[in-house]
């Protein structure tokens, strides 16, 4: 849990912290990495990256799929910010380290290494710029004030934006991935369902994987005035934490809601958050999820658990750590060769 300290530090500068106007303005600003006009770049990117890593996969018998899950997010993200290929592997290790680690003084230090490793990294792009996130938003993003000017994002803006796009965009896709697998290794009628919708399926079946496994548990405010919530009174100062997991469970708004369903529709979840505060990836983040699916339904039968599936301790962001699987194959299909990034 983040200590007081740490919050106070990174209030008003980081998004997840961040309350308007500010925060509207400071979105408003980063959203053009992430907005309509890059979605065809990222969208090709993203589609190298799982069919590199399902080419990969596909030649194993068996393996441990938060492996493959992992990669993809940390790869995407990484190639995004032009981070060098050979830190990777280590830098998501260190994001994984940061959130999920049962030790302290070990998810303390993670959150230091990657601070400085982007304070770093700031610095080379701000001497020499490329075509790269970090650079964009370092010398093409400006923050609108409100009073008719604009300004630069600081140091600590980007620095602590970039920590949130690569923690928020490793946890979410890799334990929603991973979740997905885990149902249709259990339930392999879902994944036959899957199969048979088609195409049309996939954006469904993305939706009810984000509500089904909900990797971002919960998100505490303040009451800023008296108001009531079901029944139960909300004073002004209050703490109130909206528990994500209960949400989409929720009877009112899901039927069946404790049933996993690839066709569910609609499917009103509030995996990504809601209206201000909704997630900055949401749009990339459901395009990685799709791109999986869909490469896997193009050379996969199934899945088939060889061992438990076990769980992260943190009630923060949630999800599978571990996940033996045999990958049952389509005899339809053959991996295909892919370029190096």
């Amino acid at each position: 849990m983040p200590s007081p300290a740490a919050v106070a530090a990174v209030t008003q500068q980081m998004l997840i912290v961040s309350d308007a106007p500010h925060h509207t303005r400071l979105k408003r600003a980063l959203y053009q990495a992430f907005g309509p006009q890059q979605m065809p770049r990222l969208e090709a990117l993203v589609t190298h990256v799982v069919g590199e890593l399902v080419c990969e996969a596909a030649e194993l018998d068996e393996l441990d799929f938060i492996d493959l899950a992992k990669q993809l997010p940390n790869r995407v993200v990484c190639a995004m910010m032009g981070i060098p290929r050979a830190d990777w592997t280590w830098l998501g290790a260190l994001t994984t380290d940061a959130f999920d680690s049962a030790d302290e003084t070990v998810r303390s230090n993670a959150h230091s290494e990657i601070f400085l490793y982007f304070i770093e990294l700031l610095g080379e792009r701000r001497a020499r710029p490329g075509d790269d996130l970090v650079s964009q938003i370092a010398h093409d993003t400006l923050v609108d004030e409100g009073d008719g000017t604009a300004r630069p994002l600081s140091d600590e803006e980007i620095v602590f934006n970039c920590n949130g796009v690569l923690s928020g965009a490793n946890e979410t896709t890799r334990y929603s991935a991973a979740g997905a697998v885990r149902m249709f290794a259990e339930l392999p009628e879902q994944w036959k369902l899957l199969r048979d919708l088609g195409p049309a399926g996939v954006a469904p079946a993305v939706e009810e994987i984000l509500r089904w496994t909900t990797p971002g548990v919960h998100a505490l405010r303040t009451a800023l005035r008296d108001t009531e919530i079901g029944g139960r009174k909300i004073a002004a100062g209050d703490r109130v934490t909206l528990w994500n997991v209960s949400a989409n469970r929720d009877e009112d708004v899901f039927t069946d809601p404790h049933s996993f369903r690839v066709d569910r529709y609609p499917n009103r979840h509030v995996a990504f958050g809601h209206g201000r505060h909704l997630c900055l990836g949401a749009r990339l983040a459901r395009f990685e999820l799709g791109a999986l699916l869909t490469e896997m339904l193009s050379v996969l039968d199934g899945f088939e658990l060889t061992g438990p599936a076990l769980f992260n301790s943190s009630n923060f962001t949630w999800g599978v750590r571990s996940l033996p699987v045999r990958l049952l194959r389509s005899g339809a299909s053959a991996p295909r060769e892919r370029a190096v990034l």
